[in-house]
């Protein structure tokens, strides 16, 4: 089970800035509680959210953003691994809907 602590925080953080990415927390009107800047490589994320809100805009972040994975150290590519198996999944299936009978 994933846990959203600053730990792992910290650990999300570190995989963005291996591919190149710079995290900034800021004050902003942003409509998803962040915003990337394609150009510069840049993610800036609203800087009054919590810790579980920070790593799942990091979390929607990574789910969009092309990575790869040589570019990673080891132990980095088995963290990403682990994310995209079990969290960035979730993010990607569709709610499950009942269909009334």
């Amino acid at each position: 089970m994933f846990k959203y602590t600053k730990h792992q925080l910290k650990k999300i953080e570190g995989l963005m800035e291996e591919v190149g990415y710079t995290i900034r927390y800021e004050r902003g009107s942003f409509q998803s509680g962040y915003a990337i800047v394609e150009d510069r490589k840049i993610a800036v994320i609203n800087k009054f959210f919590d810790t579980e809100a920070r790593i799942n805009s990091l979390l929607e972040i990574l789910n969009n953003i092309e990575i790869d994975e040589t570019q990673l150290e080891e132990k980095s590519a088995e963290f990403y691994n682990m994310l995209t198996t079990k969290i960035l999944s979730e993010l990607n299936s569709p709610e499950e809907v009942e269909n009334p009978t």
